[in-house]
């Protein structure tokens, strides 16, 4: 099969490379080359998805059986792209995400939760607790919304799949939750470790989420579905111990209770990567993935390949990853405040 992947040098984009010219697929790569690797074997082409000289030209190259776009986040470069492939492609698969929902990341979600409606229509939630754990990813979640619409404008029914995953780990992560999590435990000593070890998380591997689209795209899947590994898949404690274990097993692990450190200042999901005790945040029902042919490996599999890979290679440079992870005398303060609490609270018992 003919595939057409807009990206195909970086996280998702690249993996999702590798594996289809493992099966002797013929890929083509959009980008502009000024990160990432191209993938030995593709066809890469060069330009801007936002320049219509650009996508007009990438059109003109080939034709496609599907395309993929793991890039797509501002509706009118996807409506931009939709319109200008709809002819040249059969098929075309967008990478969407869970902040879609209106729901997330406060309430349990399923496949027929309700997204938001407009890409401005009221930047409002279903809670208000969202907009101040992620204020800029309720934009980024209206604005995958509004993706979501463009492309059905130009390819309807049968001939689109948006995928909605939550969060994607292992091998070329560029945002850097998992690498930074991997280095803090190679360095050891005491490791704040937030909440409860055994809060239930479903993150996906990249290459999990990577084959089941190959296999949609070989077996014309349609629709719209969540794709994050299944509810009880895996826990916090777990994916910090692996990580600890992984690197040596130097690092000792500091649980802090969810209540106080939210009444810190710190900032859940990056400061303390992963750490969101909210409903929804790991809440997500992905139950059409997983009747069409889903499948996760372990989470230690994960943590072992994404240390395999930083060992061999460095992280592709992103500004989100300068937000991740606490720094190391604020570590240290918040871990001496804990230890007075503690010691405060057993005191009056």
């Amino acid at each position: 099969m003919r595939l057409l992947i807009l990206g195909g040098t970086w996280f998702l984009g690249r993996t999702l490379a590798e594996l289809a010219l493992d099966g002797n697929w013929e890929v083509t790569t959009f980008s502009r080359g000024l990160h990432g690797h191209d993938v030995p074997g593709t066809v890469p082409v060069r330009g801007r998805r936002d320049a219509p000289d650009d996508v007009a030209r990438l059109a003109a190259s080939g034709r496609w059986d599907v395309v993929v776009d793991t890039s797509g986040y501002a509706p009118e470069a996807v409506d931009l792209a939709a319109r200008v492939l709809r002819d040249r492609a059969s098929r075309y698969v967008l990478i969407s995400t869970v902040n879609a929902y209106r729901g997330w990341p406060t309430e349990p979600l399923t496949d027929e939760s309700p997204i938001y409606e407009d890409a401005d229509d009221g930047a409002r939630p279903v809670a208000s607790a969202a907009e101040v754990l992620a204020p800029s990813g309720i934009r980024y979640g209206q604005g995958k919304a509004a993706s979501e619409r463009a492309l059905i404008r130009s390819f309807p029914g049968h001939r689109s799949l948006i995928l909605r995953p939550g969060v994607i780990l292992g091998p070329y992560e560029y945002i850097g939750r998992l690498p930074w999590l991997l280095h803090r435990m190679e360095r050891g000593g005491q490791v704040l470790a937030a909440g409860n070890p055994s809060r239930p998380i479903q993150p996906v591997d990249v290459r999990d989420l990577s084959a089941f689209v190959l296999h949609a795209a070989e077996t014309a899947l349609s629709g719209a579905m969540n794709v994050t590994a299944p509810l009880g898949h895996a826990t916090y404690g777990e994916l910090l111990e692996s990580c600890r274990d992984m690197t040596g097993g130097h690092a000792e692990l500091v649980w802090v209770a969810d209540d106080w450190l939210a009444a810190q200042d710190v900032t859940p999901w990056s400061e303390i990567p992963l750490w969101r005790p909210t409903a929804g945040a790991w809440h997500v029902s992905s139950q059409r993935a997983w009747a069409a042919g889903l499948s996760c490996r372990p989470l230690p599999e994960t943590v072992a390949g994404t240390w395999d890979w930083l060992r061999r290679e460095e992280p592709v440079p992103h500004e989100r990853a300068a937000e991740i992870g606490l720094d190391a005398v604020k570590e240290e303060r918040l871990l001496a405040a804990w230890r007075e609490h503690a010691a405060s609270r057993q005191g009056r018992s």
